[in-house]
């Protein structure tokens, strides 16, 4: 797919791609998956535009993991249509543990396709479980455009809920 930055985003961070063949169901419109890749592509890219690509996620054994994605269509996308996705945070935890971001994908005219609301957190793939982002993140994180009515949501420690990350020396970041 074409990558390239739209004309119109309203403020938010923004890519631009073509709806390939890959991307079509049987009902010859873009599949419910495509529209989740599309979301995920466009949050991977935020982060490796600003300092923070894959490698250092890998370097760091740390992950987004998404805990609940909300799908909502508003109009089909055909084969070889340009699509824009946007991306922008709607809550976040002070510690950026916990977070709720969207992704629109709006049609080449500029008419909304279809939004993602996802909630999720940062995997420690070591130890398997929920932790706040190192600095280093959530300076990047921090960077992520805040749709209209953000809100800060409460952080969590403990056994339920978001552990600090220990660092390499044993101790909390």
């Amino acid at each position: 797919m074409d990558v390239v930055m739209p004309e119109f985003a309203d403020g938010r961070y923004a890519k631009e791609f073509l709806a390939g063949w890959g991307t079509m169901d049987f009902n010859s419109h873009m599949a419910n998956t495509a529209y989740l890749d599309l979301a995920a592509d466009v949050r991977m890219a935020f982060f490796a535009e600003h300092g923070f690509p894959p490698s250092e996620f890998q370097r760091l054994a740390l992950g987004p993991v998404m805990q609940k994605d909300e799908l909502e269509y508003f109009r089909e996308v055909g084969l070889h249509e340009r699509v824009s996705v946007t991306y922008a945070v709607l809550a976040m935890s002070a510690d950026g543990a916990r977070f709720v971001v969207e992704n629109e994908i709006l049609s080449a005219a500029g008419q909304r396709a279809a939004r993602v609301r996802s909630t999720g957190g940062w995997l420690d793939l070591r130890l398997r479980k929920l932790v706040a982002p190192p600095a280093a993140l959530l300076e990047v994180f921090n960077k992520v455009p805040r749709a209209p009515g953000y809100l800060e949501l409460p952080s969590r420690e403990g056994p339920s809920g978001v552990a600090p990350r220990p660092n390499d020396r044993g101790t909390s970041q």
